[in-house]
């Protein structure tokens, strides 16, 4: 018998939470049908599968933000609010690949919940190709991306970046690849790596980020690096050989990753969020993409004397 663990959203998968000044806990992460951003937010994270969702933003008609609404994220940079998120094109022709980019919408309002959001355009990468996943840092002062985006000389699906921001859309420094999927556990279906996360703690920068197929396959991975060091030197990052975030059958979830990072609202505990299923791929229904049931959960986790997080299994807690 399982030990069924409930979802602190159903159906709502790549989920971002973030803790704000105002004691709310806000929510997003990919909406069924893939055409609208949506936000929640809740004073307890066992809250947000009740607080109404409000959408703020719907993709057009036609054009490069068209379909496939995928991963936004909130976030609260230099007094503004911003969303980061993954969108592809309607071109029908070349429907054999996603075309997928990354995009932002800023709000200046102090409530993200108002409707007042603008589109600031695309961060645009020196290389033109499939890219997704990004997501925002702060460290020493400086607003650093880290993305997702297929190298066509790795021969990846997709492999990690990182660049210095100028402003929120402008790339101020050359991408550095970090990582790409190197051993079999990221690439025995599909060699990616995507779904960054970064949380900076004990002196170090860490970056978790999944791997591998969206089904139970997928997992997540570690980098890390001195909180001192250049984070724009790839020299300066350490990677895991190993997943630290595997699929657990004794606790029915599969496929658990593209994760973010909040904590308890007195600051003291670390919890992880993250995406997974109640089933294996034996009994998916829809295919990966047409299938709605990646439900985001939360757990706490703790710090090994090394200063790396321990997960534990999906369900521990």
């Amino acid at each position: 018998m399982t030990n069924q663990k409930q979802p602190i959203v159903p159906q709502r998968a790549d989920p971002w939470v973030y803790r704000h000044t105002d004691g709310y806990y806000y929510f997003t992460g990919s909406v069924p049908g893939y055409q609208t951003i949506e936000l929640r937010r809740a004073k307890g994270l066992t809250d947000l599968a009740a607080a109404q969702p409000v959408t703020i933003w719907h993709a057009p008609a036609s054009g490069p933000m068209s379909q496939l609404i995928w991963a936004p994220e909130l976030h609260y940079l230099d007094g503004a609010w911003y969303i980061y998120f993954a969108a592809s094109d309607d071109a029908k022709e070349r429907n054999a690949r996603h075309h997928h980019r990354i995009f932002v919408l800023r709000n200046r309002n102090a409530d993200p919940l108002t409707q007042e959001w603008e589109t600031l355009g695309q961060v645009v990468t020196p290389q033109d190709s499939f890219s997704l996943d990004a997501t925002v840092f702060t460290h020493q002062g400086a607003h650093y991306l880290v993305w997702a985006q297929l190298t066509p000389a790795t021969r990846t699906s997709s492999d990690l970046y990182i660049a210095q921001l100028a402003d929120p859309v402008t790339l101020a420094t050359a991408p550095i690849m970090l990582s790409m999927p190197e051993y079999e556990w990221e690439k025995s279906i599909y060699p990616v790596n995507e779904g960054p996360a970064v949380i900076v703690h004990g002196g170090k920068v860490l970056l978790t980020y999944s791997a591998n197929a969206t089904d139970e396959h997928y997992a997540m991975g570690l980098l890390w690096a001195d909180a001192a060091s250049d984070l724009l030197n790839a020299y300066s990052w350490h990677k895991s050989k190993t997943p630290v975030f595997t699929s657990s059958a004794a606790h029915s979830l599969y496929g658990p990753g593209h994760n973010s990072f909040t904590t308890s609202p007195d600051g003291q505990t670390d919890i992880l969020i993250y995406h997974a299923r109640p089933y294996d791929n034996a009994h998916l229904q829809g295919g990966f993409l047409g299938n709605p049931d990646r439900h985001a959960y939360a757990q706490t986790f703790t710090w090994a004397a090394d200063g790396l997080p321990v997960f534990g299994a999906p369900g521990d807690n």
